[in-house]
């Protein structure tokens, strides 16, 4: 009769397997396996053990022998497993790849599994897998727009320096307006908020007119200097620039950083311009809005303050806004402008060229 192989366990081996064998968090097989070699080490043969533990006499000889072999470390891990045969060639998964990249659906603007998986007749899971496997998320597009302005490095120079080196004795406001500000009633009350279950609200709405808001941005503390009306033309904007006048230092200049809106721009906001020299007025490259940072405080705005709104008025509504602006004032936290020009127009040139190499492609 064969005996098996004899296992002698020192006293850390020992508490080990016991610390296995007890456990309620570890896998299963683990489990199993420090019992095989703890019943080997009271001197029971692979097929007593089998008997007790409901195993089979060669899974015990295997992991008793597997342990003697590589020690603990080897009940811890599986060894590789061939798997079945390879159902997908390369050339399909090439096909996939190709025709995700290269080619559109004749009846949709992108592929989904089910289309793909219909063209080249293989499972919707397959699909998935070559996607995952070569990064392809066809389901997902995102937007971009480069700046078509001759003088765009100029006005970026010009505005990054101001984030970065702002001149002495002077003030740097973002400026800009946020229109058409609806004062949205919902239709019927929604629920509140409790323990498993989020807030509620109707997806329909009653709109109770709009306003707009006019705002300054000062760069250096990040309080805000704003003024609400109901129209957004030259003489609102004006009447603006005046609250700035008035509620800014009079020794000090005042760098304006704003968008290309007409508004901005009109004969008549410049003769005013031209009457208050201590204004200079810097406008963002062409479809770069993204260079005024009070486009960052409006969106905080938006989403604090005004998306999950009730306002039966316009009234209640710039009442909304001004609260929201004065609670911001009274802790305010400057927006931090840390990319250099440099780095930001590096960057533009890689999209300038990753684009001119697609369509020349």
């Amino acid at each position: 009769m064969r005996v098996a192989r004899p296992v002698a366990l020192n006293l850390e081996q020992r508490n080990i397997l016991e610390q296995y064998a007890r456990a309620r968090s570890l896998p299963a097989r683990w489990v199993e396996r420090a019992r095989i070699v703890l019943r080997a080490a009271d001197g029971l043969q692979d097929k007593q053990i089998a008997g007790e533990l409901g195993i089979t006499p060669e899974k015990a000889a295997r992991w008793r022998n597997r342990f003697l072999d590589c020690g603990l470390a080897a009940l811890r891990k599986d060894a590789p497993r061939p798997g079945g045969p390879r159902t997908i060639s390369d050339s399909q998964v090439l096909e996939v790849v190709e025709k995700t990249t290269q080619e559109k659906p004749h009846n949709a603007t992108h592929w989904s599994s089910r289309t793909m998986a219909a063209a080249v007749g293989l499972s919707e899971a397959s699909i998935r897998r070559i996607w995952r496997a070569h990064g392809l998320r066809p389901h997902l597009v995102r937007t971009f727009k480069l700046s078509n302005d001759p003088r765009f490095a100029q006005k970026l120079d010009a505005i990054v320096g101001l984030y970065l080196n702002p001149p002495e004795h002077a003030i740097v406001l973002c400026v800009d307006e946020k229109s058409q500000i609806q004062a949205l009633d919902r239709t019927q009350p929604g629920l509140p908020l409790k323990k498993g279950r989020c807030g509620t609200m109707t997806h329909d709405y009653k709109r109770n007119g709009t306003a707009t808001l006019f705002a300054a941005l000062n760069t250096l503390d990040g309080t805000v200097i704003s003024m609400c009306d109901d129209r957004h033309r030259h003489q609102e904007w004006i009447r603006f620039l005046r609250v700035l006048d008035d509620v800014t230092p009079s020794d000090k200049a005042i760098h304006l950083i704003q968008d290309n809106y007409a508004t901005h721009k009109h004969p008549k906001v410049r003769k005013w311009l031209a009457r208050h020299p201590r204004f200079h007025a810097h406008f963002t490259p062409t479809s770069s809005s993204w260079l005024n940072m009070v486009e960052r405080f409006f969106r905080d705005l938006t989403q604090n303050g005004l998306r999950r709104g009730v306002f039966r008025d316009v009234e209640e509504l710039i009442t909304a806004i001004g609260a929201y602006i004065d609670k911001h004032n009274d802790r305010p936290k400057p927006f931090i402008w840390t990319a250099k020009a440099a780095d930001i127009l590096e960057k533009v040139k890689r999209a300038r060229k990753s684009l001119d190499t697609r369509y020349s492609a």
